[in-house]
């Protein structure tokens, strides 16, 4: 038995890929325009962003300087700091002047501390020369009389302090004699104790020597 076997021919022309490596090489161009423009398009999107965001910071700071300065005449950026400006150095010559002002004052008070002081060194040297000494004595003259006699500096002023330091004692003074001599002052009283204030002798003694030591 004879079996035939059809002859199979192959061409001998090689495969031709050419088409494909074009394409592939076309759709490689695509993809990477596609990636550059995306990355252009993320580059331009975060500059609009920060530039947003700085435009609304500026704005921000403007309505702030704009709440600042009293008088504004208009609500453009301009204008806005200009007046600032103008506002700024009003400012700036009214502490010019009020640094000047209080330079006189300084000087003018310095010579009134410097004139007191030399009074107290005057009153304390006089006190001195004759040999008197700061003192206070208390008596009691009743359930809730006392008499008081306080010896201290001559002082502008001073007479004043102890009566008001006398009153927040609960005192009320009677009879009241002030002599000034040498350099000295002296006061005597009657004093009615009142609004629950102390009424030991040695106590108010002892307080009276610190009010005055405090005063003068």
């Amino acid at each position: 038995m004879v079996i035939k076997c059809a002859k199979m021919e192959f061409s001998n022309t090689s495969f031709d890929d050419s088409n494909i490596s074009e394409e592939r090489e076309v759709g490689g161009r695509i993809d990477k325009r596609k990636k550059i423009e995306g990355a252009d398009e993320k580059y331009k999107s975060k500059n609009l962003n920060a530039e947003r965001n700085r435009r609304q910071k500026l704005s921000e700071r403007l309505l702030q300087l704009r709440s600042l300065v009293p008088n504004i005449t208009n609500m453009t950026k301009e204008t806005i700091i200009t007046d600032a400006i103008t506002y700024i150095r009003e400012l700036q010559m009214n502490v010019d002047n009020l640094s000047e002002q209080l330079l006189k004052m300084e000087a003018t008070h310095g010579e009134e501390l410097e004139t007191k002081n030399e009074e107290i060194i005057d009153t304390a040297e006089e006190m001195g020369k004759w040999g008197i000494e700061p003192e206070v004595q208390v008596a009691h003259i009743g359930p809730t009389k006392l008499w008081i006699k306080i010896v201290c500096q001559k002082k502008r002023g001073g007479f004043t302090k102890l009566m008001e330091a006398m009153n927040v004692l609960g005192f009320d003074l009677n009879d009241t004699s002030v002599t000034a001599s040498k350099g000295a002052l002296l006061v005597t009283s009657s004093v009615e104790v009142v609004r629950g204030g102390i009424t030991d002798a040695h106590q108010i003694r002892d307080i009276l020597l610190e009010i005055i030591r405090g005063i003068y």
